[in-house]
């Protein structure tokens, strides 16, 4: 059995710089934050634009794939940028992108609009793989397991603010939390421009840059031809697919299903981050002790078939509570899944690639996220509410199967 591990040459020295960690962990938050802030609202903004509730359900998972669409072309491009010019400057352009699609589509007045802001965010939605290959830089390989699921953990706690205060802040109207997401993205690129130091040392930059680098199906086709990686992303791609048709629909499938409103909805996809956050700071810490990262996945993987076959039968028989211990136990798997994967694959790579690699990863992110919304919304309408859910129990059973075979290893 073949064990690969990475030869970080960035960072020979154990200690870590604080101030570059500091503002990795305020980074993430932020984008936890930004991000989760607008979920609650998406189905009511929509909704003055649409006359068929099914249209609704539909209009919503495609505002979802036309972000994930933009992504796949911009990540892999962003990422190999970062390889040459630095995190820095790649990051700090990704996130006042964000800013300006959170705020275009808060503006609203047309349905063009909203899929114009979710464009603009989604062309510069390369801020996760640019985070995650400056964690991979300033970490040494053996602690990043370990430092991911801080990351999970701090995403967490802005996951958890972000619904709730989105719930809330709807209460004033639909579009103050995208004004409010805007603001909190801004303020996170201020930071960095004064505070954020380059991770990437001049000797690990790449020299030279060719046009083919910067084809996203190039790229994706050079990572999947390395052996030690097919599998590894065949296993994410097989459960990203279900995780993006449920992001994309879980704010609709509350309305018609339960009528709930936007706060309440916003504490439910608070339920995500609480695991993160329990996961991160009791869990992860015991299993790293006692598993390997692909056992791990592997837990996380069965954790979310359990909440998807709750979440299924609270759609089945419209009973709320089993909606509720689903989206828990499904958050739990989902929060052990993400650093254990991250793991694997930034030890993949020396510290030169890291960007390469991390963009493809989101590049394959996207795609999957792409594919779920439109496939999970179809189903959504023509076969029912519970469809999504049951698609998850089967492409995630078979992505445990195909990870299950993995003959090379990455190691923790």
């Amino acid at each position: 059995m073949t064990i690969i591990r990475s030869h970080n040459k960035q960072n020979p020295n154990p200690s870590i710089n604080k101030h570059a960690l500091l503002f990795g962990l305020i980074s993430v938050f932020l984008c936890g934050i930004g991000f989760s802030i607008i979920a609650p609202v998406v189905p009511f903004l929509v909704q003055p634009y649409i006359n068929n509730p099914s249209e609704q359900a539909i209009v919503v998972t495609l505002l979802t794939s036309v972000y994930a669409v933009c992504v796949f072309f911009a990540a892999p491009v962003l990422g190999v940028l970062s390889d040459k010019f630095g995190r820095r400057p790649i990051l700090l352009l990704c996130l006042f992108g964000s800013a300006i699609g959170y705020f275009v589509f808060g503006l609203g007045g047309a349905l063009w609009v909203l899929f114009a802001g979710r464009i603009i965010e989604g062309v510069t939605g390369g801020s996760i793989s640019t985070i995650f290959a400056y964690f991979a830089d300033i970490i040494p390989s053996e602690q990043r397991t370990k430092y991911f699921g801080w990351v999970s953990a701090v995403v967490g706690i802005g996951t958890v603010i972000g619904p709730t205060v989105g719930g809330l802040l709807a209460k004033f109207s639909y579009a103050t939390p995208m004004s409010v997401g805007a603001l909190i993205t801004l303020l996170n690129v201020i930071y960095g421009c004064f505070y954020m130091p380059e991770s990437l040392r001049e000797q690990n930059k790449r020299l030279v840059i060719s046009i083919g680098k910067l084809n996203p199906f190039g790229q994706l086709a050079n990572l999947l031809s390395k052996k030690h990686l097919q599998r590894l992303f065949i296993t994410a791609f097989l459960l990203w697919i279900p995780n993006g048709s449920l992001q994309a629909v879980f704010s609709q499938f509350a309305v018609d299903t339960f009528s709930w409103k936007p706060a309440l909805i916003g504490l439910l996809f608070s339920i995500i981050g609480v695991q993160d956050i329990i996961s991160q700071s009791l869990i992860m810490p015991k299993l790293l002790m006692r598993c390997s990262d692909k056992q791990i996945a592997i837990l996380g993987m069965a954790s979310e078939i359990i909440g998807y076959a709750l979440i299924a039968l609270a759609a089945l028989c419209s009973f709320y509570p089993l909606l509720i211990v689903g989206m828990f136990i499904f958050g739990f798997g989902d929060s052990i899944f993400g650093p254990s994967f991250n793991g694997m694959l930034a030890n993949s790579v020396d510290s030169s690639e890291q960007g390469r690699i991390q963009g493809g990863s989101q590049a394959i992110q996207a795609l999957a996220r792409m594919i779920g919304p439109i496939v999970g919304g179809g189903l959504y309408v023509s076969i029912g509410h519970a469809a999504p859910a049951l698609m998850g129990i089967i492409l995630i059973g078979v992505a445990i199967a195909v990870l299950n075979k993995r003959r090379v290893l990455l190691s923790k």
